[in-house]
């Protein structure tokens, strides 16, 4: 009975980390483009850049450990369940951006950044942890993103890669 009992929590641990497979991990370039596709300003590009590298190495499906009040960062921005989206285990939250969190894993980007707008707009780039160590002042430009050269196809931009940018203009 107990042998069963180790060979269904081992199911279920590799069903979870099945789970968390989901996702993807972009390249700079590749996450460049895609914010540029969704109408993130080019100017503000690097910046981006360089929060997600921080942040979530570019994964899209992560979920930070624990925070010190108890709330989780989710996704590529890492973007806090306790102001802007709605955990799905009910737990509070203010969610700000209007979303549950569980989509800010989605491999399509566009929810993620236009929720790291609002916190922007509302917090500044200041409410990333991450943005004065290391993403404020001289960033490296990511013009070579977009460099005939270098593009080797992002995976499409906006919603599913049709093309259709966060704002709808193309």
């Amino acid at each position: 009975m107990e042998k069963s009992n180790v060979f269904w929590k081992f199911g279920i641990c590799l069903l979870s980390l099945c789970a968390l497979a989901k996702g993807r991990t972009l390249d700079r370039c590749t996450l460049a483009r895609e914010l540029d596709n969704l109408n993130v300003p080019r100017h503000e590009l690097p910046t981006w850049v360089c929060i997600a590298k921080y942040e979530s190495s570019f994964r899209t499906h992560v979920v930070g450990p624990p925070n010190t009040d108890g709330s989780n960062d989710y996704g590529i921005f890492q973007i806090n369940d306790r102001y802007w989206c709605q955990p799905s285990n009910g737990k509070y939250s203010s969610n700000g951006c209007g979303i549950n969190c569980d989509v800010l894993l989605s491999e399509n980007i566009a929810a993620s950044v236009h929720c790291a707008q609002i916190v922007k707009n509302q917090q500044g780039l200041e409410a990333w942890s991450v943005y004065n160590p290391h993403c404020r002042g001289q960033l490296e430009s990511v013009d070579d993103c977009f460099d005939s050269r270098n593009f080797v196809g992002s995976g499409g931009g906006g919603f599913g890669g049709m093309g259709i940018g966060m704002y709808g203009k193309n």
